[in-house]
């Protein structure tokens, strides 16, 4: 199983500010292959992978943008019933837990990646197979 680098970055939480980020990185065609945001106490939150990520550490930089790096589990799913099920058993059967996920793209409207982030990645590496 692939790991993928994933990037979270720290904004203020006001309108438009998804639109900035995911803007920003257009313009330097940096592509967001999936992401997650959420707000947390008075900023918003961006968890994404994307296809350029020295660039997109730059142009999140340059905006004075607070962020931060680690590695996630990267699986591609079937598009079918229960295929994310038997991968988060699998997981959890090897005693990895699952802190967070999000679904991505990949490449079809058969397949979706979903990222993991997790409390063992090795373990999870080693389970997902």
């Amino acid at each position: 199983m692939p790991r993928a680098k994933q990037l979270t970055v720290w904004i203020p939480d006001r309108p438009g500010m998804l639109g900035e980020v995911g803007s920003a990185l257009g313009a330097k065609k940096a592509n967001i292959l999936a992401f997650t945001a959420w707000v947390e106490g008075d900023r918003g939150a961006i968890r994404m992978v994307v296809d350029k990520l020295a660039v997109a550490k730059k142009v999140l930089a340059a905006r004075g943008w607070e962020t931060t790096e680690e590695e996630v589990l990267e699986v591609t799913l079937a598009h079918t019933a229960g295929s994310l099920g038997r991968v988060a058993q699998k997981l959890g059967e090897a005693g990895v837990n699952i802190r967070y996920s999000y679904p991505g793209s990949a490449g079809s409207a058969r397949r979706v990646n979903v990222y993991f982030g997790v409390s063992d990645l090795k373990a999870a590496l080693k389970a997902a197979r």
